[in-house]
């Protein structure tokens, strides 16, 4: 599977041009100032997390230059001007090169200020009939988009690390637990193919997540459309959206909801890793020891010299845990904003874009832990777990031609007078049992499943547009 356009972004602080104080902002005018302390608590951390927006604005420009040009508002010189200079820039952003200037708000007038630099008044025209409310409403969907499918091939690689270890380890039985009490048979097969189907749920939600990402909010200006005749159509097709937010107003009030869908889908992802990692937590310990961690994989103790720590595990769940609590965030920034635009949601870069950073690198470092950890074999063999087979003494006898309640009931005697002998030789047959675990038929709803996003499509637009 193909990687999304390059995300990297060099997030250091911008060059040290002389005299940037002194440019105007694209909301601006010629005779006003705004103090310094005001513009420094507004402007926030937006420049910094700007740079993660960098490549998606450079794209947006070139798509909706290519609409003016269409509808008279560029010459056809002025549009191949603009689109040799913004694909410089978006080869300097590719190199770690760009950066917001001292004194330049974001990255929208970063790169106005760079085209009118080159190009004077060709580089002033490139804002018209648009609004930086909807030139940041296109840069997040589409840097959501590329993201959110960045995390779709992530997941997928912990899904294939988890279906191999499945099957491998198909025969080797392990306790299954209810209220933390030794309850039925299990196997290793069945516990990591259980972690695999359940990242496919999550991949569901990323695709909810990633269609409402994938529609077109340009055009709709300060949230009230323009008067000239936009063709937002076109650029829907240039972007490689799947379609475009219709109502103007509604596609800036697209704005959090499109971030909340992204983060709850990274939640579900987070919760599955989260108990994944406890999981591994209980039995990598000694009152469990089902598996083993590698020494590198573990750490030690400064007075403890026997110590072999799950860190890895334990600072996973904690991390996954705390993604948990990001959906509430939006929420809580949301809540009480009537329509239209609010600068509320500025906020929302500060919640969503080290999301993206934080659940890949997690599940990065859960698909290495997996990979490399061990289980112990013959677990089942000591008496201490006898009464795991409980059951399959019961369903012996129901076999037998006795009735199931009186089976329950005699073999419950037998544990009490001593006379139980556990039936070890296991007969689990039916789809999804240990015997059968169908890791094939899991194999292909993933692979159906990351086909929906059409991922591809959306590259070739992209591709065709900055070549």
């Amino acid at each position: 599977m193909t990687k999304p356009p390059g995300l990297a972004v060099n997030l250091r602080e911008g060059s040290h041009h002389k005299n940037t104080r002194s440019v105007l902002k694209l909301w601006q005018k010629e005779n006003t100032v705004t103090s310094e302390k005001i513009e420094k608590f507004t402007v926030g951390k937006d420049r910094e997390m700007d740079l993660y927006l960098a490549e998606s604005d450079v794209l947006g420009n070139l798509a909706h230059a290519m609409m003016l040009e269409t509808i008279g508002l560029l010459t056809s010189n002025e549009l191949i001007a603009l689109k040799d200079e913004l694909k410089v820039i978006y080869s300097e952003i590719q190199k770690g090169a760009f950066s917001i200037e001292d004194g330049v708000e974001d990255v929208h007038s970063q790169v106005e200020l760079m085209l009118t630099r080159k190009l004077g008044d060709t580089g002033k025209k490139i804002h018209s009939g648009r609004s930086r409310n909807d030139q940041v409403l296109v840069d997040m969907k589409l840097y959501t988009r590329a993201r959110l499918f960045e995390v779709v091939q992530a997941t997928e690689k912990l899904f294939n690390v988890l279906i191999q270890k499945s099957e491998d380890h198909k025969n080797d039985l392990l306790p299954g637990y209810t209220h933390l009490q030794i309850a039925m048979p299990s196997s290793f097969g069945l516990w990591f193919g259980a972690y695999a189907e359940g990242l496919i749920d999550d991949i569901i939600q990323l695709n909810a997540a990633y269609r409402l990402a994938n529609r077109n909010p340009l055009g709709s200006g300060a949230g009230y459309g323009s008067s000239f005749p936009l063709n937002r159509q076109l650029t829907t097709d240039l972007l490689g959206f799947e379609g475009m937010h219709h109502n103007v107003v509604y596609a800036q009030m697209s704005r959090g909801r499109t971030e909340q869908a992204a983060l709850t889908a990274i939640s579900s992802l987070a919760a599955t890793v989260s108990r994944l990692a406890m999981d591994v937590c209980l039995y990598n310990s000694q009152n469990f020891s089902f598996i083993i961690l590698p020494d590198d994989l573990t750490t030690g103790s400064s007075i403890m010299p026997h110590k072999k720590n799950p860190d890895v595990a334990e600072l996973l769940r904690a991390k996954a845990n705390r993604m948990k609590a990001l959906p509430m965030e939006v929420t809580m920034v949301l809540s009480n904003l009537p329509s239209g635009y609010h600068r509320d949601m500025q906020l929302l870069k500060e919640i969503l874009m080290p999301a993206f950073d934080e659940i890949l690198d997690c599940l990065d470092i859960a698909a290495f832990m997996l990979e490399n950890m061990k289980v112990k074999q013959n677990l089942l063999d000591d008496p201490k777990y006898d009464l795991l087979f409980s059951v399959e003494r019961v369903n012996e006898l129901v076999f037998s031609g006795v009735p199931f309640r009186d089976a329950y009931k005699q073999v419950g005697s037998e544990i009490g007078d001593g006379s139980y002998v556990p039936p070890r030789k296991l007969k689990h047959t039916h789809e999804g049992s240990i015997g059968n675990l169908q890791t094939g038929e899991i194999r292909e709803r993933m692979q159906a499943e990351i086909a929906v996003f059409g991922y591809d499509k959306v590259q070739q637009a992209l591709e065709k547009l900055i070549l």
